[in-house]
């Protein structure tokens, strides 16, 4: 199985009889994230709200000899959230890792350009999941007195034409800064990776995909264009490392902040950007 799912990997098995969930890992960061802790050792259940990516990546996992567990779930909601954790708990018994990768922005424009329903469905997608599922997840870390939580941060909070996914996005920062004081007594560390502009090759459902069967409007026109010009320019210009992230760059260092090596880390906020700050 070593570097089937990630070649990237060393070989260390730093997850080995963890059972991590990731959320959103059909594609994108996620389903590298799915692959890299199934690499090093993890047990690993997909979360995803679409059938056909979550299918996906677990038959990639079991194909390459990974415990693999397939949860359809909405987390936009505590109800989901906390369906979700049930389900896990009931097949393992436990929950030693959940990466909170569910987000993503919408619209790219200025914010006097959206309306309330944009806002709240920017709000809704980027910061609640992350809200959600560790209210959902804390009562079991802290009745086992240990886990680690990995959120996914953005560079966005100092970006242009992003708005309502960058208040989402700074949302999460504060979520990470006060949980991981309010819970490092029960040996729960809660950490954030901070991604810049990453490609996403394998995408099944579409950005603009609000929901199953609910897509945002196609942007359309010069003005729309411009703004995601813009937008791609801004990135660009505050990076040393002159090119789109890898997926499997994030993933990298959520392994990192999920595995023992980072026993001694929490609270932090860890920029995988090429050099954005």
């Amino acid at each position: 199985m070593a570097g089937e799912l990630d070649p990237r990997a060393a070989g260390g098995k730093r997850l080995k009889d963890k059972v991590c969930i990731v959320t959103g890992s059909g594609q994108g960061i996620g389903r590298a994230t799915a692959r890299r802790l199934g690499e090093e050792g993890g047990t690993i259940v997909v979360a995803d709200r679409v059938d056909e990516s979550a299918s996906r990546t677990v038959s990639e996992l079991r194909e390459n000899g990974v415990e693999a567990m397939k949860v359809l779930a909405d987390v936009g909601s505590l109800t989901g959230a906390q369906d979700l954790m049930d389900q896990v708990v009931k097949q393992y018994g436990r929950i030693d890792v959940l990466v909170n990768n569910v987000g993503g922005t919408i619209w790219a424009q200025p914010y006097h350009k959206y309306t309330a329903e944009q806002v709240n469905l920017e709000l809704e997608r980027t910061l609640y999941p992350t809200m959600w599922c560790c209210l959902a997840v804390l009562p079991i870390m802290m009745e086992q007195k240990s886990g680690s939580i990995v959120n996914l941060g953005s560079q966005s909070p100092r970006g242009l034409h992003r708005l309502p996914y960058a208040v989402g996005k700074g949302g999460i920062f504060a979520l990470t800064k006060v949980l991981s004081m309010e819970y490092g007594s029960y040996g729960i560390r809660v950490n954030t990776v901070s991604p810049g502009g990453t490609a996403v090759p394998d995408r099944i459902t579409s950005r603009l995909q609000i929901r199953e069967g609910v897509m945002a409007d196609e942007e359309v026109g010069e003005e729309a264009a411009m703004y995601r010009r813009q937008m791609g320019e801004d990135i660009r210009n505050q990076q040393a490392i002159k090119r789109s992230g890898l997926p499997e760059e994030q993933a990298a260092t959520i392994a990192f902040l999920a595995s023992d090596d980072a026993s001694f880390i929490t609270g932090q906020v860890i920029n995988c950007s090429g050099g954005q700050s």
